[in-house]
């Protein structure tokens, strides 16, 4: 991996320059210094005075939760001892667990092969993008815990046999259900059985490509890298490779009857044209809208670094030269062309990344708070954090020039047309801190973190600028995990004293 993250950071640094067209633009213009007080940020707002507050575990009750992991729950008593804030302690133990307390379901097939459904939460489905997240954060615990090991490895499967059943396919149903979600079944795309939505979306096919890598390199275990891998990795290809659009339009299209502009595709379900450049389309976002210009630069970024994973794997596993040949080759492929279409002379910030453009030299200039975004860049490992591209986006995104970010007395972060106007999502937030080498900005994140989540101790897909009480989705698991995973990282980095100055 690091030389993969070397080899995207030289490169990028040299990269070409598209035109923004811009009255006030300034071709000889120089990133704008962006010096912001963090310790005013953090210290003007204000915690309540809770250490001798009860707190209430909001966890279903032992026997209502629907997969028990020893490991985590060792996890869980480990680093609630470390925290000295009362409602942050509270909030990590509800949080991180959510997925395997109220997600989670883990099956034993017929040929005795692990099979594990993973639900977003409120919808009772199985993304492709979420349950790869939802689980990443316990991958560290697998070798502590045969059943936890399991379970991952269950996740892994199910992934690839969805992948199998349709690789253009976002979310699947659970065989199991006995009352399955086939609201979409009239979309105008090819639906089967077993799909809950086809949305076509880069990310949905790199995020178990990281998920397997991972677990490989964390456990040792190479069992899953069989046939169904084999018949997955070779459809990921494939999939890359037709929307690359070369050869032309592909055979995926989308249209369903819908009052929401970006659920359905422009263009009898072709949408917006591309010029193929080299960089791989993608029909929607991994909020699940509709792309504007289809080459969506984050996850085309996400791309590379996952098809690298693939290659090494089928070197070091399969020893399939020629497969492993062919990731790379498209990987390098995607990378050159990154660097010459993605990267924008902004009059204000400089050189930064666009979030889409088409190849005919138009680009949207914005971001979604949905991972993979511009400022989660580096927390995929897709850019280094240090380079200066990234951080003069990360200046952007992050300010009233990303016409979704929202500003108000509640906060400020990222939010996307998903939700609409002055809705912000945390898990924006969450990747501020993520990707932050500031210990100040580092403390602002998590104190914005803690008082907007409207007393109820768990993340919410996004809440209002200014009422923390009006919120979206009252249980969404990936933003729980995925602040759990961020206590730990920042105690596992030594920010135990950040979190501990709350």
């Amino acid at each position: 991996m690091k030389s993969e993250t070397k080899s995207l950071r030289n490169g990028f640094l040299g990269a070409g320059l598209c035109t923004v067209v811009l009255l006030a633009y300034n071709p000889g213009s120089l990133a704008q210094k962006v010096n912001i007080d963090y310790t005013q940020k953090a210290n003007s707002i204000t915690l309540e005075k809770d250490n001798t507050r009860l707190y209430i575990s909001q966890r279903p009750r032992p026997e209502d939760r629907l997969f028990k992991s020893d490991a985590i729950e060792e996890e869980i008593r480990k680093i609630a001892k470390l925290l000295k804030n009362a409602k942050l302690r509270w909030m990590f133990e509800n949080a991180f667990p959510n997925t395997v307390d109220t997600t989670v379901r883990y099956y034993t097939m017929e040929n005795g092969e692990d099979d594990t459904l993973v639900y977003t939460g409120d919808i009772h489905a199985m993304w492709l993008r979420d349950s790869g997240a939802q689980v990443w954060p316990y991958i560290h615990l697998a070798s502590k815990d045969e059943k936890l090991k399991k379970m991952l490895r269950g996740t892994i499967l199910r992934q690839f046999r969805c992948i199998i059943l349709d690789p253009y396919a976002n979310a699947f149903l659970d065989p199991h259900d006995p009352n399955p979600d086939h609201q979409w079944m009239s979309d105008k795309t090819d639906m089967k059985l077993g799909l809950h939505e086809r949305k076509w979306e880069i990310d949905s096919l790199c995020y178990p490509l990281r998920l397997a890598y991972q677990y490989w390199k964390m456990t040792g275990d190479a069992s899953i890298f069989g046939e169904e891998w084999k018949q997955a990795i070779t459809m990921i290809i494939r999939t890359f490779k037709e929307q690359q659009k070369k050869v032309g339009h592909g055979p995926y299209t989308f249209q369903r009857k819908t009052e929401r502009q970006l659920d359905t595709m422009s263009n009898n379900g072709m949408g917006n044209p591309v010029k193929p450049v080299g960089l791989i389309a993608s029909a929607f976002r991994p909020s699940d809208d509709a792309t504007t210009f289809q080459f969506l630069i984050p996850s085309n970024f996400f791309a590379v670094t996952s098809l690298h994973k693939a290659s090494e794997i089928l070197t070091e596993v399969n020893k399939n030269v020629s497969l492993a040949k062919e990731c790379t080759d498209l990987a390098n492929e995607v990378e050159q062309a990154v660097k010459k279409y993605a990267v924008c002379n902004h009059p204000k910030y400089g050189k930064i990344y666009a979030f889409e453009i088409d190849g005919f030299g138009n680009q949207l200039l914005m971001d979604d708070a949905n991972v993979p975004s511009l400022l989660a860049l580096p927390y995929l490992g897709d850019v280094d954090i240090n380079d200066p591209v990234y951080q003069n986006t990360r200046s952007f995104v992050w300010s009233e020039d990303n016409p979704y970010f929202f500003k108000g007395k509640a906060g400020e972060g990222i939010g996307g047309p998903h939700v609409g106007y002055d809705m912000i999502w945390p898990m924006s937030i969450m990747m501020k801190a993520f990707t932050s080498q500031n210990d100040e900005e580092i403390r602002y994140c998590i104190k914005l973190l803690m008082t907007t989540d409207a007393g109820s101790g768990f993340m919410h897909e996004s809440f209002h600028k200014d009422n923390p009480k009006n919120f979206t989705r009252e249980w969404f698991a990936w933003q729980n995990t995925l602040f759990g995973e961020l206590i730990i990282k920042l105690i596992n980095e030594g920010k135990l004293n950040v979190l501990n100055s709350l």
